[in-house]
């Protein structure tokens, strides 16, 4: 029987604009509180996600240097590039480093320093992640193709515009209560509809800001925990990674986030739940059109019918799906690699009984995916209270 792989530890730094901090000082802040909730544990493999320093911070070869910086010379360390997957990524390497046996203790960082660089250089960075033959070079952004997309959904399947306004509201409101949320202030429906078009029909308030920030997750085989561990445990029952094309223009079909449901279904399966099983789902609205499509392939609505989903109480902190329980990439913001460990960090608290005025009543189990674009690559993770 496999021991059970157990998360020890986690790390977070505030989402933001951290100008005065370098990349290897950030990664480091949210390494450190990782570790002392781990009581002492030291990693023997550090697995650090990042997509955008490349360009933004003219650093490549992330590992090694942040493992050299956090103290760790002499473990193996690798860079883990998968879009806004990263994270997720990162973490399916520390869990699989720790299964096969190899390591007792490894160690997950997403660290991403968007502020590096400002104006057009930022919007070129983001673009990187689509077909640079097909999509970035004929200038297309991540905006413009959430924009095409929310266009076609509402033309298929006759949702009003209005509709994805509750994507957004949700996730501020729920921002209120996390700490390490980059906006911490609720929005009125009204401002909603104010605001700047970014590519019509997609408002400023429909994208998530790519901004600052780290997060660390210390997974470890229980046996490696001392005996009475400091904190709550988490296990990691299932993981599910599936992709798709690249180019959005090349799926059959251009509303069905196929990686999604296959992820879904490959981790629900590992974990012997379904996806009606789970207190909450920690899903990846980078774009507020990508709500209902994830909830609909995951399963959670009929096709074209995410949306309605929106429209009462089923999605909020005590409703029978919360989401986006500490504000989701909207309103906590969007570290890129670093996103889907922030998922899996606030995920844990949950979990845990830590999430202060956001906690999900009786939370046992929680869904957490991360995409890279719109569903190219969708990897999803079950966790469970231990």
């Amino acid at each position: 029987m496999m021991s059970e792989i157990v998360i020890a530890g986690i790390g977070m730094t505030p989402v933001g604009e951290h100008w005065a901090v370098s990349l290897r000082e950030l990664a480091l802040e949210a390494i450190e509180k990782a570790l002392h909730e781990a009581e002492g544990l030291r990693p023997q493999a550090v697995f650090v996600a990042n997509v955008h320093a490349p360009v933004l911070s003219r650093q490549a070869n992330i590992g090694p240097l942040v493992a050299d910086f956090a103290g760790f010379r002499g473990v193996e360390t690798a860079t883990i590039e998968a879009g806004g997957a990263s994270g997720g990524m990162a973490l399916r390497a520390a869990y699989l480093a720790v299964a096969s046996g190899e390591v007792d203790v490894a160690l997950a960082v997403g660290v991403e320093k968007a502020t590096d660089r400002v104006g057009a250089s930022v919007e070129s960075a983001t673009a990187t992640v689509l077909d640079a033959d097909y999509e970035a070079e004929q200038g297309m952004t991540p905006a413009v193709q959430a924009a095409l997309i929310m266009q076609h959904y509402m033309q298929e399947t006759g949702a009003p515009r209005e509709a994805f306004a509750a994507f957004p509201l949700l996730a501020h409101q729920n921002a209120v209560g996390n700490p390490y949320a980059m906006f911490r202030k609720a929005v009125r429906e009204a401002v909603y509809h104010r605001v700047t078009m970014v590519s019509d029909p997609l408002n400023l308030f429909d994208a998530a800001p790519l901004a600052d920030g780290a997060a660390a997750v210390l997974v470890a085989r229980r046996e490696a925990l001392p005996p009475e561990a400091a904190q709550p445990l988490v296990k990691i029952a299932g993981f599910g990674v599936a992709n798709d094309t690249l180019a959005w223009h090349d799926r059959d079909d251009l509303l069905d986030f196929a990686a999604v449901r296959r992820s879904v279904e490959a981790a629900c399966r590992r974990a012997g739940c379904a996806p009606a099983d789970v207190d909450f789902f920690e899903l990846y609205d980078a774009f507020s059109v990508y709500v209902p499509l994830i909830l609909e392939a995951a399963g959670f609505a009929p096709r074209g019918e995410g949306w309605k989903l929106g429209q009462g109480d089923a999605l909020t902190l005590d409703g029978s799906l919360p989401i986006l329980t500490m504000g989701g990439l909207k309103a906590r913001g969007n570290p890129g690699g670093a996103t889907g460990l922030y998922q899996i960090a606030e995920a844990v608290l949950q979990l845990r009984g830590q999430a202060g005025d956001n906690q999900i009543p009786r939370a046992r189990r929680a869904l957490v995916q991360s995409l890279s674009g719109p569903a190219a690559l969708a990897v999803t993770t079950v966790l469970e209270a231990s």
